[in-house]
Parts: C-alpha cells; structure tokens; sequence
C-alpha cells in the first residue's frame, strides 16, 4: 500500500503533537460562525465543513465570520475543522455537512464516480501549495523526479495534496506506486514528521510553509504560491480553494446559497483592499502562534496573489485541473467529464456587496 496514515507509522511523533492533532480530530471541531445572536429566527443555517482552517488558503471562510459578513447577509454559518479535503467530501456526501471549503478539483473528481456536486464561488486562483523537502537532502532531491522510494507527506488520503503529489511524479517520470504517500496533516504534525524524518518532503501551505523555513528545518522544492510557479509545476491555472456542495442541494436551495456567496464575493473583496498586517488583525490568534504574526504577516503580503479578486472561476482553469486529475487517477482518466457541471459562475455574477 502505497498510501498511509502518518499514526500507523509514525506513533512516537505523533505523541509529542497530541493536542495539535486533537485541534483538528476527523470528527472536526466546530465554531459557531454568527457575531452573536442569529440575524433572525427565519435565518438559514448551513454547516461548511474546511480543510484546515488555520490555512492561509483556507482564510476566506474565518475571515467572512470575523467581518461580520454572514450576519450582515442573513445566514447562520457553522464552520467545521477537518483537517483532510476527502473526508471533508465524504462528510459532505453523507449529509453531515451542507458544503466544503475545499479545492475545486473534487468536483471533477465526484462526478467521475457519478457523483454531482459544484463549486458556487472559487477563492483561491492559485493552489499556494510548497513542496518542502528535508533540509539534509537538498542536493539529494532535486526534483520529483527523485520522488522514487521517497516517503511524502500529504494532508491525508483523497486529499488535493495526494492529487497534486501524483501528479507531479507523473510528471516527471516517476510511478506513484513507487513512493509512500503519508498522511500527515499541516502545522505542527506535519513539521514534527519531518523533523522525525518520517517523511522525506511533503506538500503543505503557510504558515507551516514559513515555520519550517525559520529552523531550518526544510527547503523549498517547488513553489505553487505564484501564477509562475503554479503554471510551470502543473501546466496552466489550478484554480484551488472554493465552496462546493451538492448540486440538488443548490438547486433546492438558492436564496441561501446566494447569501453565503454574498459574504463571500465581499471578503474577497476586503482582502484585495488590505495588507497581511490588516488580515491578520482580524484573524483568531491561535491561527498564527505557531509560526508568530510577523511571520504570518510576511507570508500573507507575499501570497496574496493567489486569492481571486472576483469569485469567479477562472476560464482555464477547470482545464487544466481536469488534466492533471486524467494523469494519474483510474477514476478520471478517460472519463468523459462534463466541466460545466462542477461549477458555477451564477450566484457570484448576482452578488450584493455587504456594506
């Protein structure tokens, strides 16, 4: 088996990070996303389930709550932690939870395996993911090419980060059954698990990207927090972070949906008119004690560029993540996709901008 959880390898590092590991349970630990009291008793309430919200990509879903943005619009948002973007999908399917923050490619994904879901507004033009390697193998591995036999850290199994990792050992020659593909979460497990040489890289985005540079810890192989660096690893626009959920429930559901994307074309919007300094004002502390405000500041000014400035989803892009998916996965590849069917530019062309 090629692909495995960091606990049933890793249990004596693991132990160390126990209540970082706990913060992000499968279960997922919740928040309550309203300023106080529900805008009305008729107000909606949806539950969106996030892939790590202490992630930089993942900011927009806290950000809207700290602005005030969901009671402004009208609907009661609970937002739940789960650390892994494919439990937060089968979660999703199940019906725990009415839609993920996640990244768009899930979508192609789902519908691959007959499954119909969309993402009604794209945050993220950019994945903004790092591929950080050991820093006593620089000069040793120097390009996924050097992936073979390598244990690689992802955020867990169906994860983006799994996509994206099998992806470029694809890429560059390398077969995926080759390497141990390990899931070992972000922040502080992920950077335990590489100090305990656990794994040899990984795929992660800030902070932990900026923790484990400060120590040096790791070094950066490649670098997908640019249009640059993203176009040349995967070929063209991998448009990431988004809300997806299922398509009858957009469907049965439209005044809603159409609240949240109202918060949510608004905080992109805020986040275009902001520094990093000004973010992270208004972000909970806790999202950036590991690595320290400035630091987390730093990051910010210099990823910013990978939000979307307007919700929409970027033309190529479904493309190109279409592309990368029939690379590697058996359940994609070859499979006639209908790409305008895992998204839709609808409710962000009709959004209302809060005041």
């Amino acid at each position: 088996m090629n692909t495995k959880r960091i606990g049933a390898a890793g249990a004596a590092f693991l132990a160390a990070t126990t209540m970082a590991a706990c913060a992000n349970n499968a279960s997922g630990s919740s928040t309550s996303a309203g300023t106080g009291a529900p805008v009305d008793a008729s107000a909606p309430t949806v539950t969106i389930m996030v892939g790590g919200m202490s992630k930089q990509i993942y900011l927009p879903f806290m950000l809207a709550k700290q602005l005030g943005y969901y009671d402004k619009t009208g609907v009661n948002v609970k937002l739940v932690d789960e650390p892994a973007g494919g439990d937060a999908t089968n979660n999703m399917l199940a019906g725990q939870v009415q839609g993920v923050g996640g990244f768009y490619d899930h979508n192609i994904a789902l519908q691959a395996q007959g499954k119909s879901s969309e993402a009604v507004v794209s945050m993220l033009q950019i994945p903004g993911e790092v591929e950080l390697c050991r820093s006593d193998l620089k000069g040793v591995v120097k390009s996924p090419a050097d992936f073979k036999g390598r244990s690689l850290g992802i955020t867990d199994t169906g994860s983006s980060t799994d996509f994206l990792t099998q992806y470029l050992s694809k890429k560059n020659g390398v077969d995926p059954s080759s390497e141990t593909r390990r899931g070992v979460g972000a922040g502080q497990t992920f950077i335990a698990a590489m100090k305990q040489k656990a794994i040899d890289c990984g795929m992660t985005t800030e902070p932990t990207v900026s923790q484990a540079l400060s120590d040096g810890t790791a070094f950066i192989l490649l670098d997908m927090r640019t249009a640059e660096g993203s176009k040349s690893a995967l070929g063209g626009t991998y448009p990431a972070t988004s809300l997806y959920m299922p398509t009858d429930w957009v469907n049965s559901n439209k005044p809603t949906v159409q609240k949240l994307v109202n918060a949510y074309v608004s905080t992109l919007a805020w986040i275009q008119q902001h520094d990093g300094a000004a973010i992270a004002d208004k972000m909970p502390a806790d999202y950036y004690k590991g690595v320290g405000k400035d630091a987390y500041v730093h990051a910010l000014d210099s990823e910013k560029g990978i939000f979307n400035p307007t919700g929409l989803m970027p033309e190529d892009g479904p493309k190109t993540c279409l592309a990368v998916l029939g690379e590697f996965n058996p359940k994609v590849k070859g499979k006639s996709i209908d790409l305008a069917k895992t998204y839709t530019n609808e409710f962000v062309k009709a959004a209302t901008p809060v005041s």
